[in-house]
């Protein structure tokens, strides 16, 4: 029943896509050389970042591809549409999952739901510097019903005034609003300023959502609360400083995390900061440290503060007719009024090939704390939250693109996922909890670039 109502829901999706948008694919752009040479559309620096790929760290920062001040190898190639307009240049990225999810045991159930974010975003120079205006958008508030889908073992946020317990919550409708600004102080070095009512500070490693990594898989990581939920952070502001292959960066925001009303923003005072150190060894290479003083970051526990630290290395490797995407992250938290400390380890890969296959993989080992005991009922009064076990997370996974519409990507997969944990969770769990996704992806391929090119 489970895969039935999957392909229904797919066959209807991909129906309404050929019936209300197909079309005839829109002309490339080209690019006017006399129009270009008598000053209508200034080449601006950076603006080449736009039309090829990154050739230096400085080049990776100015493309801006993922949320926040965040980095990913410069060889990582990010598929967004582009298209110039005067001194503007135009570009949206994006993706879409339509997934239905089945996780077994007595606390598993099945869900269709859909994950996404929308990311468009303009660039154009203004004075010595480049200016980059992003917003970045989710529909999973409508499209996650329930405030949550189901992923056993995962922790964090809250719905209906209770602690979420073995499910995932949606993103917020407005993930990022913010403002860039961009300076060459040299060849070489780069000032960058960062303002965002809603965006993502100078810390850990860029989000699972946004990771070339983790791109085929739809489901968010078990160590998310302890590596990279800062990427909605409300009132953030960061300044940067990059010389050749290495960049620091610090932050103010406001620390508490969004809370279960997802469709509003959650203003606060600056009252948490954070400092990451970002190198960039290689074409192929990139890794960060951080650290953050989370000031009351959680709902339930406004009482607590948090020190984190991450600290992750990935590696992106293009390949003919594909691409390897790989990340080795670590995150800490350190709950300063308890003394408690929770740790989260992550490897995880995806490799393209023959152009339209891609295979991935992710295993996790973090500390789970004992408010997964509550399931889901409420936090009873005077509780306090301890450590309660180390578990496992194993996934894989495959899927194959297959031509919908021109400028679209559409893939059909699915994963496996499969968890370690104590014994004495059996009860709770089942002896061998696992779960599985069936998923039909959606986001926009190749570019229309300055040069009239159409990839």
């Amino acid at each position: 029943m489970f895969v039935i109502r999957f392909a229904i829901l797919v066959f209807i999706t991909v129906s309404c896509i050929n019936v209300r948008l197909r079309a005839q694919e829109p002309e490339p752009y080209q690019h006017d050389p006399a129009a270009a040479s008598s000053g209508s559309m200034q080449e601006m620096p950076g603006m080449e970042h736009g039309m090829r790929q990154p050739a230096s760290f400085i080049d990776e920062i100015l493309h801006h591809s993922t949320a926040g001040t965040s980095a990913q190898p410069n060889s990582t190639s990010a598929p967004m549409m582009m298209r110039p307009l005067g001194k503007w240049l135009f570009m949206f990225h994006g993706a879409a999952f339509l997934n239905a999810i089945q996780q077994s045991g007595p606390r598993g159930y099945d869900k269709i739901f859909s994950t996404n974010w929308l990311m468009p975003m303009a660039q154009r120079q203004i004075g010595r510097g480049e200016l980059t205006l992003r917003t970045m958008i989710s529909l999973e508030p409508a499209t996650v019903t329930q405030r949550a889908y189901p992923l056993l073992f995962q922790q964090g946020e809250t719905a209906f005034g209770k602690p979420i317990n073995d499910g995932q919550h949606p993103h917020d409708f407005f993930m990022e609003l913010a403002a860039l600004y961009d300076l060459r102080v040299g060849k070489d070095s780069l000032l960058s300023f960062y303002a965002a009512p809603v965006g993502d500070p100078a810390m850990g490693p860029s989000a699972y959502a946004h990771r070339a990594s983790a791109s085929e898989n739809p489901a968010a990581s078990l160590g998310h609360h302890l590596q990279d939920s800062t990427h909605i952070a409300d009132d953030v502001v960061t300044a940067g400083f990059a010389y050749k292959r290495a960049r620091i960066e610090t932050s103010g925001f406001h620390g508490r995390e969004p809370d279960e009303f997802r469709w509003d923003i959650d203003s606060g005072s600056i009252d948490s900061w954070s400092t990451r150190l970002t190198v960039q060894p290689g074409q192929n290479w990139s890794a960060q440290y951080s650290f953050a003083h989370l000031t009351s970051p959680e709902q339930l526990h406004a009482e607590e503060s948090v020190h984190r630290m991450t600290a992750s290395v990935m590696y992106n490797r293009p390949l003919d007719n594909g691409n390897w995407a790989s990340a080795v992250i670590w995150g800490r938290n350190h709950v300063l009024e308890t003394g408690h400390v929770f740790n989260g380890y992550l490897v995880e890969s995806t490799l393209q090939f023959a152009t339209r296959n891609r295979i991935w993989g992710r295993v996790e080992n973090l500390d789970r704390t004992s408010e997964l005991l509550l399931g889901k009922n409420p936090e009873p009064a005077g509780f306090q939250e301890a450590s309660l076990a180390r578990i496992q997370a194993y996934t894989a996974g495959y899927d194959r693109d297959f031509p919908l519409l021109p400028g679209v990507s559409t893939a059909l997969g699915g994963q496996l996922m499969f968890y370690g944990k104590p014994d004495f969770l059996t009860p709770l769990y089942g002896k061998h909890p696992a779960g599985v996704i069936l998923f039909l992806h959606i986001r926009p391929t190749g570019s229309v670039h300055v040069h009239g090119v159409h990839e």
